[in-house]
């Protein structure tokens, strides 16, 4: 799956309603469902709102099959402290992120640099 791809996907969400460990864009998306639906994946559920363990999402990404990269491109994903305790995922966008935001309570793509600290750039690598 290309970075595009990845990307397209995460736009198709955009304006869907912020549900905490949601899984369904009709019901709603977290910021771990909206990922895991960008990147065709399953997406955990059961975990603590407040995991700040770094070690231990990077763990789980690349279980499913992502690779840390040095310098982010559209559609990668992007592991950030978006507070204390608190870890976010975003899609890299050209000019910004796609991310499910709680306080617009919806999927948004926010234009600009990032607002939080970016732990981490992954990048989902098939082998065909």
């Amino acid at each position: 799956m290309s970075g595009a791809t990845v990307l397209a996907a995460a736009r198709r969400a955009i304006g869907v309603p912020f549900r905490p460990q949601g899984r369904d864009p009709v019901s709603g998306l977290d910021c771990v469902g909206l990922a895991a639906l960008a990147l065709g994946r399953t997406a955990p559920t059961g975990y603590r709102l407040r995991l700040g363990d770094a070690a231990a999402v990077s763990h789980a990404l690349r279980a499913a099959g992502l690779v840390e990269v040095a310098g982010a491109v559209p559609g990668d994903l992007l592991l950030c402290r978006s507070g204390p305790g608190q870890l976010h995922l975003a899609i890299r966008s050209e000019n910004g992120i796609v991310h499910a935001d709680a306080v617009a309570r919806r999927v948004v793509e926010r234009p600009g640099a990032v607002p939080w600290p970016v732990l981490g750039c992954w990048r989902l690598v098939e082998n065909d």
